[in-house]
């Protein structure tokens, strides 16, 4: 018995002490706060089933129909520890690919239960795991337990048709190699899918933004027998200049591509490069500079080349269009949009 049960009982059986003291139930009842019909209502229960029946019973009951299976539960709690950044939806997700079959509501239930509903409470659950078993840390948890708590998030909502309606591009400063130098992340995001494409250069330039997409990002596109109308960046030196002499905004003409600019000051309008930035800070380059030590731009290239491969082909994106759909899967599935919107335009002509 705990002691708050304790203190209840002792107030209860405290009343019907001092009516049978005063011998006068209303007078205790007064005394003590209480109506008589409360009066009569203890009383009642200590004569059926004695102190204990004083206990305030609690009239909401589980439904244990409603929970899930104990080896789901288990599952949903193994994977806390395993992925503790992830969300209910993305758990839900993961776990579906693995033939485990519960809604985010139910991850979230599961969560309550057992005390990691936030991602603090798995971090601290993380820990102690750790602390109590000496197991080695996956990259994953090593991500997570090193993800700042109160790192902005970039809020930009982006109208987006189809695959290659609209592209984001931005450059992002990844670190500095000994005996290379700076190194810069081109990075190119289809808005509608999240297909990505990034490659990394010691200089960010004019020519470096072209480049990226003249080897990954329009071979790409063609190979699926579609194209990029429209690029969105911000209003850095390597994207804008004179359209008669800057050699990205050259290479956007001959390609038929618009180029829109974001609003100055607010990085926010890419929001979604920037975002995609923050994601692979957290999940590649923060693991991959603990677990090795590069000496060239080409040896990181094959590695971050290989994460791309599994963030568009094998990891689940909660984006607007792909509703735990891997970016690749989005982007398929849109094929049928782009090719609808090319019929109607040639109908036209």
């Amino acid at each position: 018995m705990s002691s708050v049960q304790q203190n209840v009982i002792k107030h209860k059986v405290g009343l019907l002490n001092l009516a049978a003291e005063l011998g006068n139930v209303s007078r205790a009842c007064k005394v003590m706060g209480f109506s008589r019909d409360t009066f009569y209502r203890y009383q009642s229960a200590m004569e059926d089933g004695g102190v204990e029946a004083l206990i305030d019973a609690n009239r909401r009951k589980p439904n244990p129909k409603n929970r899930v299976e104990e080896a789901t539960e288990l599952a949903i709690a193994s994977f806390a520890l395993e992925q503790p950044a992830f969300g209910q939806v993305r758990v839900s997700n993961e776990l579906r690919k693995r033939g485990i079959f519960v809604s985010p509501s139910g991850v979230r239930s599961v969560w309550l239960r057992r005390n990691l509903e936030s991602f603090k409470k798995r971090l601290l659950s993380l820990e102690r795991y750790v602390s109590e078993t000496g197991d080695v840390l996956t990259e994953a948890q090593v991500q997570a337990l090193e993800k700042k708590r109160e790192d902005d998030v970039a809020h930009g909502e982006i109208e987006t048709s189809h695959p290659g309606y609209l592209g984001s591009q931005d450059t992002f400063y990844v670190g500095t190699i000994k005996g290379v130098g700076r190194i810069y992340q081109q990075t190119f995001v289809d808005t509608y899918s999240k297909w990505t494409a990034a490659k990394l250069y010691t200089t960010k330039t004019p020519i470096t933004a072209a480049d990226l997409l003249n080897d990954r990002v329009l071979p790409f596109f063609e190979e699926q027998g579609m194209g990029v109308i429209r690029i969105l960046t911000d209003r850095g030196t390597e994207y804008c200049g004179k359209p008669e002499t800057h050699d990205y905004q050259l290479y956007l003409a001959l390609n038929d591509i618009e180029h829109t600019k974001t609003k100055v000051r607010h990085p926010q309008t890419n929001g979604i490069c920037e975002r995609f930035h923050k994601t692979i800070l957290q999940e590649f380059y923060q693991v991959a500079f603990r677990r090795k030590i590069y000496r060239s731009i080409e040896e990181l290239q094959i590695d971050l080349d290989d994460w791309l491969a599994y963030y568009n082909n094998d990891r689940t994106h909660q984006g607007k269009m792909c509703c735990g759909r891997t970016p690749i899967q989005t982007l398929i599935d849109g094929k049928e949009v782009w090719h609808d919107k090319i019929t109607t335009l040639n109908s036209y002509i």
